[in-house]
């Protein structure tokens, strides 16, 4: 150790050597983060009898590095599950995917909302209130840009046809499913069995009426819909919750905005391989849209098969959500 591994702290009554050696916590034992609350984590670890939720702090150590639901950690101290236990986190495991967001298009500070999740529902209803068609768009961006794989929950199907919303987006090979209060949940179960899923959507969609279908033990709250057709915001944080045929799901609150500050075109079309290799050709600074002059993308949809045009307009609906700013974004 030489002179450059001491920090030097300044003070009144003198100076302190710090090392910037850390502890190799070899003794730390993993978990799942499924709960945040004002600087204390919930965290899932394996005890001699079964998984325990344990109480947790994030260590100094960590400096800025946020944690969130969804994140695999190390933790030390009291894992027992004790009331007014606490241990601490002392390192997150690198994530695999990441759902992200902005404040607003202006906001360039990042925020992780759910890690390491297989599956981004996004939850919405067909009327009753009206598809927010720009906060859909946006959601699909996250989703491609982030590593996850999209899921439309389209609900109140008895009051009125999904048709409009699958047309949208038929292009994009997304994968839908209807469902109203009538309907069983088989279709939707089966696609979330044995994979973490985090659930989106605004308020009034019954996407917290929709978790507490699927986990009985939920008891997430639930709002009616106000006359006006906007629901009241009835959840505050993101919890994960164990699904009783397998598989987790992550209810998040109604978020009423989705920025994008952090996403490029070239993000989104990262998740199309064969889309991304033609767009190799494009100008530099090309935004991929039907405005861009000498966008590559419109010579290779009018060489392949139709398909391919109708690919490339669902996939310009949400490149043009891309720094967008307004109502329904």
């Amino acid at each position: 150790m030489d002179e450059d591994d001491v920090r030097v702290r300044p003070s009144r009554r003198g100076s302190r050597p710090r090392t910037r050696t850390r502890p190799a916590h070899a003794d730390a034992v993993p978990g799942l983060v499924i709960a945040v609350d004002r600087g204390r984590m919930t965290v899932r670890v394996d005890g001699p009898d079964g998984a325990v939720d344990v109480t947790t702090m994030r260590a100094r150590e960590l400096g800025k590095h946020g944690v969130v639901v969804g994140d695999r950690v190390r933790v030390v101290g009291d894992t027992s599950g004790r009331t007014d236990s606490l241990a601490r986190i002392v390192a997150i495991e690198e994530r695999t995917t990441s759902l992200r967001r902005t404040a607003d298009d202006t906001d360039p500070t990042e925020r992780v909302v759910v890690a390491n999740a297989d599956l981004l529902v996004i939850v919405t209803s067909v009327t009753d209130p009206e598809p927010a068609l720009g906060f859909l768009d946006r959601c699909l961006v996250a989703a491609y840009a982030g590593g996850l794989e999209p899921l439309l929950c389209l609900t109140k199907t008895d009051l009125a046809s999904p048709r409009p919303l699958l047309d949208r987006y038929a292009g994009l090979s997304l994968d839908a499913v209807p469902m109203s209060l009538e309907l069983p949940l088989d279709d939707l179960t089966s696609r979330l069995r044995d994979r973490m899923s985090v659930f989106v959507g605004q308020s009034g969609v019954g996407k917290s009426t929709l978790v507490n279908r699927l986990v009985p033990d939920a008891f997430r709250a639930t709002g009616d819909v106000s006359k006006i057709g906007k629901g009241r915001h009835t959840s505050s944080s993101a919890v994960l919750f164990d699904l009783p045929g397998g598989g987790t799901v992550i209810d998040t609150p109604g978020i009423r905005s989705f920025g994008l500050a952090h996403v490029t075109a070239d993000d989104v079309l990262a998740a199309f391989e064969d889309i991304a290799e033609a767009a190799t050709d494009c100008p530099p600074g090309c935004g991929h849209t039907a405005e861009d002059p000498g966008c590559a993308l419109d010579a290779w949809a009018a060489a392949g098969p139709p398909a391919r045009e109708q690919q490339l307009a669902a996939l310009r609906v949400l490149l043009g959500a891309v720094g967008q700013v307004g109502p329904g974004y």
